[in-house]
């Protein structure tokens, strides 16, 4: 399994199309590597295609639209949004492990963003 986590610093970006960088955990049976990566510059659709080209197949955020849903889901791509503010690293260890809680978030989407103070 591949997981993207956008990430600011070390920690997940509130809103994954305005993240500086994607940290990708590949999850195996020896165990999970990460790479940094820089993503693409964020226009509708580019991020989620630029992700499955990498194999990803899952990603953690804290926010997304349901425009970008559509996208991911597009290529298989498993959303779970809500995630908090903490170290990827945490998050991705508590998601394998099945104890990440998190409290979905949408994002309006749009010009202003709707809600989510981001533009």
């Amino acid at each position: 399994m591949k997981i993207a986590v956008p990430i600011e610093g070390e920690m997940v970006a509130e809103h994954f199309g305005h993240a500086p960088q994607f940290a990708i955990y590949e999850v195996d049976g020896d165990g999970i590597r990460k790479e940094i990566h820089v993503p693409p510059p964020h226009e509708p659709g580019v991020i989620p295609q630029w992700l499955a080209s990498l194999g990803v197949n899952c990603i953690l955020c804290g926010m997304l639209g349901r425009r970008a849903i559509g996208y991911f889901e597009e290529y298989g791509i498993k959303v779970v949004s809500g995630v908090p503010a903490m170290p990827a690293d945490e998050a991705v260890a508590a998601f394998v492990a099945g104890t990440l809680r998190v409290s979905p978030r949408l994002c309006g989407g749009g010009h202003g963003h709707g809600g989510c103070g981001r533009h």
